[in-house]
């Protein structure tokens, strides 16, 4: 008996195998809610740090070269392509970095200014050319907010505060006559600061309960009692998983004394083993995607954590570092130089859906890194510039900033390799100041189409139109040969028919919908 049970299931499981696989549709109703969050446009925020090629050669090629447009010594291509970008913020200078920054080595005239060793990057020496006046200048030319981390792990309370002070005071105090001796009359008034990064390695390798105390002391000298200056103080926060980090952080520090909480997360298959990154297979694919993804359960749990100890929801998780990180296949090009695929798109539109969908609690991120390092949206190549792949899907998602999250709910078909199974569609909406309503649509399969349907009765859906990022291969790329390989196109697979919008979704792409009234 139980033999011809086996053999009936070994028969039912071939001729199952023999059939065509096709996936399964999806299908939700779309409903906006009076009490739904805003999707801070802070959500799409950047990184550069003092690493590789991403400031020096990358954003940064001196005031005195001839052979590439610039202004004030930053490339004018990668200005250009930023405004474009239209970036809320820019996190600088680390990472690693800052924890050994000294920035009062970074002003005053150029050619005084000390050299440096980065021990954290390649060992490669500095002439901190670029310092604060170079990047918060920058950041005024892109109208985007800087957000400083901060030297906490090699440096003290007063270097911390005076450099608060040389960026924010307008009146007559010493740092501010150093300000302005360097040619600086007016603040910049820089609002978001990170009090060290990553404590809990290359920032001192501390413990969460001595971080916690230290923060606390830094935080209470950074502004008067009532933080009347409005500065926005982000503590280090946990390393993935570290939710033990999350609750001591949480419950040891006043709430009048943080408004953010850090989060880093990187997206890999193991690792040791990061797989390269433009000659990867599907499984590499899969195990990378399965590290991306994750983000939604740290979010969930790091939240849950921070609505024990915050129920009225006052202090904002801040990702400010999440992306892909692989290893290179030209690592002469600079330290964690690496190349953008369509991998890298899968990665940037889950992982922005998913930002979206917790703007109750996230409230900045900032993807690593900017120009020539990990997951960058710019890469460059002596007077050549491209744009990768992630570039364009955060151009793509802009239509999400400060709008209004429209809850989505709806049940996944499965992508399967090799036994194991993620969800294959990622969605996100909003519904701007304007009216507009916007979705933005990510299938991760590698190997099949997927249609969605979208009830959107109650949103009075009516001119529709879309575009999409899309190639041949998972491993397709921009290169400064074919800088335009893959760059979005008009979508047209869609139709509206009464109150239902119906879209088929090639195998990894990226689609961005609008309704407009």
């Amino acid at each position: 008996m139980k033999k011809r049970h086996k053999i009936i299931s070994v028969f039912s499981l071939a001729l199952c195998l023999a059939q065509p696989i096709v996936a399964q549709d999806v299908e939700f109703a779309l409903k906006a809610q009076d009490n739904a969050p805003q999707i801070s446009k802070h959500i799409y925020g950047h990184f550069a740090e003092h690493l590789g090629r991403c400031i020096y050669d990358g954003i940064y090629v001196g005031e005195n070269n001839a052979n590439i447009p610039n202004t004030n010594g930053v490339r004018n291509d990668v200005i250009a392509a930023l405004k474009a970008l239209k970036i809320p913020n820019l996190r600088w200078p680390g990472g690693c970095f800052a924890d050994t920054y000294h920035w009062k080595d970074g002003i005053g005239p150029k050619e005084n200014r000390p050299a440096i060793v980065n021990q954290w990057w390649g060992g490669s020496t500095e002439d901190n050319s670029f310092g604060t006046h170079d990047f918060l200048n920058l950041c005024e030319v892109l109208d985007t907010e800087p957000y400083l981390a901060a030297n906490v792990g090699s440096g003290t309370v007063q270097e911390f505060t005076d450099w608060i002070q040389y960026v924010g005071h307008d009146g007559v105090s010493p740092m501010a006559d150093l300000r302005k001796e360097n040619g600086r009359e007016k603040s910049w008034n820089v609002k978001y600061w990170g009090v060290g990064n990553e404590m809990w390695g290359c920032g001192g390798h501390m413990t969460p309960e001595y971080y916690a105390n230290l923060y606390r002391q830094y935080a209470t000298f950074m502004t008067s009692w009532t933080n009347d200056s409005k500065l926005f103080r982000i503590a280090s926060g946990a390393n993935v998983a570290d939710y033990h980090w999350t609750e001591v952080l949480m419950r040891e520090i006043p709430k009048n004394l943080i408004e953010g909480v850090a989060l880093h997360s990187y997206s890999f298959v193991k690792w040791e083993n990061k797989s390269s990154d433009t000659k990867f297979n599907e499984a590499q694919y899969f195990g990378t995607m399965q590290t991306a993804l994750k983000m939604e359960e740290l979010i969930q749990k790091h939240t849950d954590i921070m609505d024990k100890y915050d129920p009225d929801n006052k202090v904002a998780l801040i990702v400010d570092e999440w992306g892909g990180w692989y290893e290179s296949e030209t690592p002469e090009k600079g330290v964690l130089y690496q190349q953008n695929t369509m991998r890298d798109a899968m990665i940037a539109g889950t992982t922005l859906n998913i930002f979206n969908n917790h703007a109750d609690r996230v409230k900045m991120a900032n993807l690593a890194q900017t120009v020539n390092v990990l997951q960058a949206v710019i890469l460059t190549e002596g007077e050549k510039m491209i744009l990768t792949p992630t570039y364009h899907v955060m151009k793509m998602y802009t239509v999400h900033h400060d709008a209004t999250l429209i809850p989505v709910n709806y049940k996944s078909p499965k992508y399967t390799v090799d036994g194991k199974s993620l969800d294959a569609i990622s969605i996100s909406a909003s519904k701007d100041k304007t009216g507009n309503v916007n979705m933005s649509l990510v299938n991760i399969d590698a190997n099949k189409s997927i249609t969605v349907k979208i009830n959107v009765k109650d949103l009075g859906v009516h001119n529709v139109e879309a575009s999409i990022l899309n190639s041949k291969k998972l491993q397709d790329h921009n290169s400064f040969d074919n800088p335009n390989k893959i760059s979005p196109k008009e979508f047209k697979d869609f139709k509206l028919k009464k109150d239902e919008l119906t879209l088929t979704l090639p195998p990894f792409s990226v689609v961005v919908v609008t309704s407009k009234k």
